[in-house]
C-alpha cells in the first residue's frame, strides 16, 4: 500500500511540474524593452490620445460625402373616412359632411429620408481634414516622447539586474578571501603568535560591514526580480535573467556639449509635437475663416406614406399626408450670421497659437537645462570609470604584495585587511561607476532625442 501511495504522489508531482514550468530564460536588452513597452499600462493610456486624434480625423473626412443624411418613420392606428353624401373616394374632399369612420381602422405608415451634400465650401472641409491630420502627428510625437522616457527607465532596470549579479559574484569572491584571513588569524592564535588585538577588532568590524553589504545586495536582487516579473507578465511562468552577464562600459564616446544641444533642438519629439500642434491650429484657423463664408449645398428629401383605409386624393391642391409619395431636390446657400461669435472664436485661436509659441520657448529652455545636467553627469561618470579602473589596478598590486608578505610571515595582518578592504571598495565602486556611466549616456541620448538603439549598437 505504501509503495502504491508513493508512486501516485510521484505521478502527481510530475504532472504539477509540467503544468507550471519554471524555465529560466535569458533575455536581451532589446527584447526586455519591447516586452516592457508592450505591457505598459501607462503607454497604452498615452496611445489612446493618438487613437482619439485619428477618430477626429475620420469624422472630418466623413463630412465630404453626405454629412447630413437622416431617415425617419412614423406609425399609428387611424380611422377611415366616410362620405354621407355618397361622393366617390377620389372626391371625398368635396363633401362638406365628410367625417371619420370610427368603425373602420387601419395602419398609418410614413417614411422620410433627407440628405445634404456640400458642393462648394471654400475648401473648409479639406482644411478641417488637414488640421485633424496634423493633430494626429502631434499626438504621435507626444506618445513617442513618453515611449522614449519609458525605454530609458527599462534600460536602467535591465542594467540594475546586471549590476546586482555582478556585485553578488564580487561579494562571493570577497567572502572566500575574508574566510582565508579568518583562518590564518585562527591558525596564528593556535600557534601562539603575537597578534595585535586591535587588528582583530578591525577585522571583525570589517566582516560585519561586509555582511551588511551582502544583505543589501540580496534585497536589491529581490526587488529587481519582482519588478522584472511584473513588467514582463509572461503567462508561461518563465523566469527571465539578463543575457548580459558582465557589466562593461558602453563603447560610446562622449561628444561635445554643442552636439547634444543641436541634436535635441532637431530631434526631440516634444518640440516636434509642439510644431505639429501649431501647424494644426494654423490650419484650423483657415478652416474657421472658410466656414464663415457662404457655402453652396445640394439637398434632397423623399417622403412615402401609406394608409389603406384612407383614399388618396389626386387633386394637387389637396394635401393627403396619409397617402403620398413626393421627392424634392434643390440647391441651398448657407451663411453663418453669428459674426461676433465667429470673430471671438478666431481671436481665441490666435491666443492659443501665441500660447503654443510660448510653450515651445519654455520647452527649449527646459531641454537645454536637461542637456546640460545630463551631460555633466555623463562626463563625470566617464572620468570616474577611467580613474576607478586605474586605482583598482594599483590596489590589486598592493593586495598581491601584502598577501605574499603575509604568507612569508613578514607581513602585517592590518595591512592585508586594509588592502583587501580597499580592493573590495574599489571593485564595488568600479561596477557602480560603470552602471552610472551607462545609464547617464542613455539619459543623455534621450535628452538629445537620439534613439536608444543607436547607443546599443555602438
Amino acid at each position: 500500500m505504501k509503495i502504491l501511495l508513493t508512486f501516485c504522489l510521484l505521478l502527481l508531482s510530475g504532472a504539477a511540474s509540467n503544468l507550471y514550468p519554471q524555465d529560466t530564460l535569458e533575455i536581451s536588452l532589446q527584447d526586455f524593452i519591447e516586452k516592457g513597452v508592450a505591457n505598459s499600462g501607462q503607454l497604452k493610456y498615452s496611445r489612446t490620445n493618438v487613437q482619439l486624434a485619428e477618430n477626429r480625423a475620420n469624422l472630418a473626412k466623413n463630412q465630404r460625402f453626405l454629412p447630413s443624411l437622416n431617415f425617419r418613420s412614423e406609425h399609428a392606428v387611424v380611422p377611415g373616412v366616410s362620405s354621407p353624401n355618397g361622393f366617390a373616394e377620389d372626391q371625398i374632399y368635396l363633401d362638406p359632411d365628410a367625417k371619420n369612420d370610427w368603425e373602420k381602422f387601419g395602419m398609418f405608415n410614413r417614411f422620410r429620408i433627407s440628405g445634404v451634400q456640400p458642393i462648394f465650401t471654400w475648401g473648409a472641409i479639406g482644411k478641417a481634414i488637414s488640421a485633424a491630420e496634423e493633430a494626429i502627428r502631434a499626438s504621435e510625437f507626444e506618445f513617442q516622447a513618453a515611449k522614449d522616457d519609458f525605454e530609458v527607465r527599462l534600460f536602467e532596470l535591465y542594467y540594475s539586474y546586471v549590476l546586482a549579479l555582478e556585485i553578488e559574484r564580487l561579494l562571493e569572491d570577497a567572502n572566500e578571501k575574508i574566510q582565508q584571513i579568518a583562518d590564518k588569524l585562527d591558525e596564528s592564535a593556535d600557534e601562539g603568535e603575537d597578534i595585535d588585538e586591535t587588528d582583530v577588532f578591525k577585522f571583525e568590524v570589517f566582516k560585519s560591514n561586509f555582511e551588511i553589504q551582502k544583505a543589501e545586495v540580496n534585497q536589491s536582487l529581490v526587488f529587481v526580480k519582482e519588478t522584472w516579473k511584473y513588467l514582463l507578465r509572461n503567462e508561461e511562468g518563465h523566469i527571465y535573467i539578463p543575457s548580459i552577464r558582465f557589466l562593461d562600459p558602453l563603447s560610446f564616446e562622449l561628444s561635445g556639449l554643442g552636439y547634444y544641444q543641436s541634436a535635441a533642438f532637431l530631434n526631440r519629439n516634444e518640440l516636434r509635437g509642439i510644431a505639429a500642434g501649431k501647424e494644426a491650429l494654423t490650419k484650423y484657423m483657415s478652416f474657421q475663416k472658410a466656414q464663415n463664408l457662404p457655402g453652396l449645398y445640394f439637398g434632397f428629401t423623399t417622403t412615402l406614406a401609406s394608409t389603406p383605409v384612407r383614399p388618396r386624393q389626386p387633386n394637387p391642391f389637396i394635401s393627403t399626408p396619409e397617402n403620398t409619395f413626393n421627392t424634392a431636390v434643390g440647391f441651398t446657400i448657407r451663411q453663418n450670421l453669428n459674426f461676433f461669435q465667429s470673430k471671438t472664436q478666431l481671436e481665441r485661436a490666435k491666443i492659443e497659437k501665441k500660447k503654443i509659441d510660448y510653450l515651445a520657448e519654455a520647452a527649449r529652455d527646459g531641454i537645454l537645462l536637461e542637456i546640460n545636467q545630463t551631460y555633466q553627469k555623463a562626463a563625470v561618470a566617464e572620468v570616474k570609470v577611467e580613474k576607478t579602473d586605474e586605482a583598482l589596478v594599483t590596489t590589486k598590486r598592493w593586495l598581491r604584495m601584502e598577501q605574499q608578505d603575509y604568507d612569508f610571515g613578514i607581513g602585517d595582518v592590518k595591512d592585508l585587511i586594509d588592502a583587501m578592504k580597499m580592493e573590495l571598495e574599489l571593485r564595488l565602486k568600479e561596477k557602480e561607476s560603470i552602471y552610472e556611466f551607462n545609464t547617464a549616456m542613455a539619459k543623455l541620448n534621450n535628452a538629445a532625442g537620439i534613439p536608444l538603439q543607436l547607443l546599443e549598437q555602438n
